[in-house]
């Protein structure tokens, strides 16, 4: 009796035992799952902005770099000569900028002296009426007085020749009147000719401001010489070799971004209907197949290319034949983002992955443990 309780003792933890396995390998069945995943990243693509020849290159394949660090740099020589020029312009431009200041004010100056010819001609206009008209009345008291011998015709004669020499002056002023208002209509013009060759006045002015921009892209372009990573990241499948010509706006190494990795999962869409983003994932990856790696789902993806009808020959839709009975799944990509790498793995982009999702995680928040997936799932 004691043997056969012993026996069964054994034999329920026994069944509890594969239950409790069964139900655990049952739990990793029901949730998504795919073999079909890889690493990514963002792969920046090292571009300069400027040609020439490369006279140094500091890094080596497959190299760790930090942001700002020097990738290679390109000779600099007629950078730093145009560099000179543009300075060279820039100084002879506000040289030029003064001088036509110079002008501006000199041209004011000519209006105010016109201004002041004018007023001077009006006031010499206002004398003159006033002395013919003094003159006029003395010649008329004179002529009244001659028949009386009150006064001589010598007088009368020069009563009237005054009158006549004011009203000639008169002339003379009304004519230099008309010549000041010429001439302060022309100094005028030149005062607005001279402004406008000026331009907007100070840092405003727009021959300075354009001598000014091509000084800068002339330093901007001695420092585009010097090609540094944006970011921190690996070089990898580095081509280049001193002496090599870099063509500006063409891609001249990649660099990795050890900041920007995630995962991809290709999933069947039939297994996609209970994924939610923010649900637990773990990552395996063939590299490193007894260290999983942690992660929820970022995003699903929500379109993938199609084949059949995409145009082919002659404008016509191309259709692949497929057995009726047989309809494939379609795979969805799936975005993963992860919160633990475990320590020694290291990620390279393109390697292969398999991801489990649990679905119905997405609120019990990011840092719930979870176990590593059964190596029949990897």
């Amino acid at each position: 009796m004691k043997i056969s309780r012993k026996y069964l003792l054994t034999g329920a933890i026994v069944l509890i035992a594969i239950a409790a396995v069964l139900l655990k390998y049952w739990d990793y069945v029901v949730n998504p799952w795919t073999r079909d995943g890889q690493v990514r990243a963002e792969v920046i693509q090292i571009t300069p902005r400027v040609s020439g020849p490369i006279i140094k290159l500091a890094v080596q394949d497959n190299q760790f770099v930090k942001a700002g660090d020097l990738l290679f740099e390109i000779d600099p020589r007629t950078f730093a000569a145009s560099l000179e020029q543009a300075s060279a312009q820039y100084d002879k431009t506000k040289d030029n900028y003064v001088a036509q200041q110079k002008q501006v004010e000199a041209a004011q100056a000519q209006v105010e002296v016109a201004r002041a010819s004018l007023d001077q001609a009006n006031s010499a206009i206002k004398q003159a009426d006033a002395e013919i008209a003094q003159n006029k009345a003395e010649f008329a008291r004179q002529k009244e007085l001659l028949p009386q011998k009150a006064t001589s015709q010598k007088s009368v004669d020069r009563a009237k020749a005054n009158y006549e020499v004011r009203v000639q002056q008169r002339k003379g002023a009304v004519a230099s009147l008309a010549q000041a208002k010429a001439s302060l209509v022309q100094s005028e013009a030149d005062l607005a000719q001279s402004r406008a060759t000026l331009g907007a006045a100070g840092d405003a002015n727009a021959s300075i401001r354009e001598a000014r921009a091509e000084q800068e892209q002339a330093e901007l372009n001695v420092q585009f010489t010097q090609v540094r990573a944006p970011v921190d990241g690996y070089v990898t499948n580095l081509n280049l070799r001193l002496g090599s010509q870099a063509v500006a706006n063409q891609a001249a190494l990649a660099l990795v971004d050890i900041n920007s990795y995630w995962i991809v999962g290709f999933f069947r869409e039939n297994t996609i209907e209970d994924i939610l983003a923010g649900d637990k994932a773990i990552i395996t990856l063939m590299t490193y197949p007894d260290k999983p790696l942690e992660g929820y789902v970022d995003s699903l993806g929500w379109g993938i290319a199609q084949d059949d009808g995409s145009t082919g020959f002659e404008l016509l839709p191309n259709v692949s034949p497929t057995f009726q009975w047989i309809r494939l799944a379609q795979r969805v990509p799936v975005r993963i983002h992860m919160t633990r790498i475990p320590d020694g793995v290291a990620l390279r982009v393109g390697t292969t992955a398999s991801v489990l999702v649990m679905t119905g995680t997405s609120e019990k928040g990011h840092d719930t443990p979870v176990p590593p997936v059964p190596s029949v799932l990897q």
